[in-house]
């Protein structure tokens, strides 16, 4: 796909982008796109210092850190942007949708490939952290500041720290709607369980008295 596209795609998504030429020239997400395919195309062919050098500058330009080695699909939406952080083996699908501090990172734990892969058309929220060499499946959503430590399925959406599946959504496409909000509560729903837990001990005392 075409920087034209990716521009396209970044207005159509974007409620508060005007113009193409706005978008091209100040969206940060554009920016390091562009960035992106130049120290990608470099880094591919064995020019490791260049494709730092230009990840770097990229990174001080915009505030977001994209290994040069890293994989992205087309039409990936970069919102806001700052602080995002994405590893060397990190694999991004098409039509993805990342906010501000996201985390593509690693655990320390392993090598090789150390980082996420992440299917098509999946939206991660604010804040979220996805760690190690986890697969991310198609049409996911993850919660803003959830940490995910394991794979999720295709059209899963997941919370928490660490993040489980909260909901299946079926055919739906997160990366398309851009909606944080209507998630599941994780904590107010095991706290219902808790409760209705209680209620029922209760009533077992009072029929044994």
């Amino acid at each position: 796909m075409s920087l034209l596209s990716d521009a396209r795609n970044i207005l159509n998504k974007d409620p508060a982008a005007r113009t193409l030429v706005e978008v091209v020239l100040l969206y940060p997400g554009f920016r390091i796109l562009v960035n992106h395919r130049i120290a990608n195309w470099l880094f591919r062919h064995k020019c490791f210092f260049l494709a730092r050098y230009v990840s770097q500058r990229g990174r001080k330009k915009t505030g977001i850190e994209i290994h040069p080695g890293a994989t992205i699909g087309d039409s990936l939406f970069i919102d806001h942007g700052m602080g995002i952080v994405i590893g060397e083996t990190a694999e991004i699908g098409d039509n993805c949708t990342i906010y501000h501090q996201v985390t593509l990172g690693g655990t320390g734990k392993d090598t090789g490939k150390r980082h996420p892969t992440i299917g098509n058309n999946v939206l991660i929220g604010a804040g979220a952290s996805v760690l190690g060499p986890v697969l991310i499946g198609n049409n996911v959503r993850v919660a803003a500041g959830s940490v995910v430590l394991n794979n999720l399925p295709n059209n899963a959406t997941a919370a928490g720290v660490p993040a489980r599946v909260v909901s299946i959504n079926g055919d739906r496409i997160p990366s398309n709607d851009l909606n944080q909000r209507d998630i599941p509560d994780l904590l107010a729903k095991k706290f219902a369980e808790v409760e209705e837990r209680i209620a029922q001990i209760e009533n077992r005392k009072e029929k044994d008295n």
